[in-house]
């Protein structure tokens, strides 16, 4: 593909709305146009995929939406994701705007899943695959990091073919673990972008998050030691998801992507409306 940017994703009347429904976060963006094979996203929006609220996802469609669109959305969190289901419709009955809604499966990326269950990996893992077998320089292929609630590690070869990876909690769910194991340990705050406190934690707080953050971190660092043996160790890394900060200077060939998910999204929808 040229270049340029596509005009006609760029200029159509029907405009391609993603949405990447997430576990704590639900992502939300325009698709604008395509350059080099990518799509191009603009009105990037966040919503809490707990507390959902209907006015601000509102002020957000109207903007995007002067008339029509097709909704792209895919879930990893079936309740959130019927929360916007249900206000595209409403939004879309007050404001006479013709929203469609789809949800993106395993089989509308442009990628081979070499699992045992490829209708059961989970759709943020495909789609921020996908993306990276778009951007991967490698040719032995690349390891994607997703931070998220859940960290995956994952595996593409180079022929564009998912061979699986890793899951393990993310700093979140490990710290209310510990404070729900426990009597006495209190819940700590997210990591975030922010490496973990030097050792020693001189607080329970930061014995805590330092436990947390050094032990995530040793952790996905083992894991891509892991992958790198199968894909050889110039695989290109992939980095995406909120707490990404904690692993960023781990990998010298990193390449980091915030909007990973949404771009492995757009892929999938470039190539259902044939943009």
């Amino acid at each position: 593909m040229s270049a340029d940017v596509s005009e006609e994703g760029a200029s159509r009347t029907n405009k391609v709305l993603l949405a990447d429904v997430g576990n704590s976060r639900t992502k939300l963006a325009l698709l604008s146009g395509v350059s080099q094979g990518m799509p191009l996203l603009e009105r990037r929006y966040d919503l809490d995929s707990h507390d959902f609220n209907s006015d601000d996802f509102e002020n957000w469609l109207r903007a995007a939406v002067p008339a029509s669109a097709t909704f792209f959305i895919a879930s990893v969190y079936d309740t959130a994701a019927a929360q916007l289901e249900t206000a595209i419709s409403a939004v879309s009955a007050t404001h006479h705007l013709l929203v469609q809604r789809q949800r993106v499966h395993f089989s509308d990326f442009p990628l081979g899943v070499k699992t045992d269950q490829p209708d059961r990996v989970g759709i943020d893992r495909l789609a921020a695959a996908t993306a990276a077998s778009h951007l991967v320089s490698s040719k032995n292929g690349c390891i994607v990091i997703d931070c998220g609630t859940a960290a995956s590690v994952d595996m593409v070869a180079s022929e564009g073919q998912f061979l699986g990876g890793a899951i393990l909690p993310g700093p979140a769910l490990l710290a209310r673990s510990l404070a729900d194991g426990t009597s006495l340990l209190p819940e700590v705050s997210s990591l975030g972008h922010a490496p973990p406190p030097p050792m020693p934690g001189r607080s329970t707080n930061n014995a805590i998050t330092a436990g947390i953050g050094f032990g995530i971190r040793g952790a996905v660092c083992r894991l891509v030691d892991e992958a790198r043996r199968e894909l050889g160790p110039e695989a290109d890394i992939f980095l995406t998801g909120g707490w990404r900060g904690v692993v960023r200077g781990e990998f010298s060939n990193v390449r980091e992507f915030p909007d990973l998910v949404l771009f492995g999204i757009g892929i999938a929808a470039m190539r259902i409306s044939g943009l």
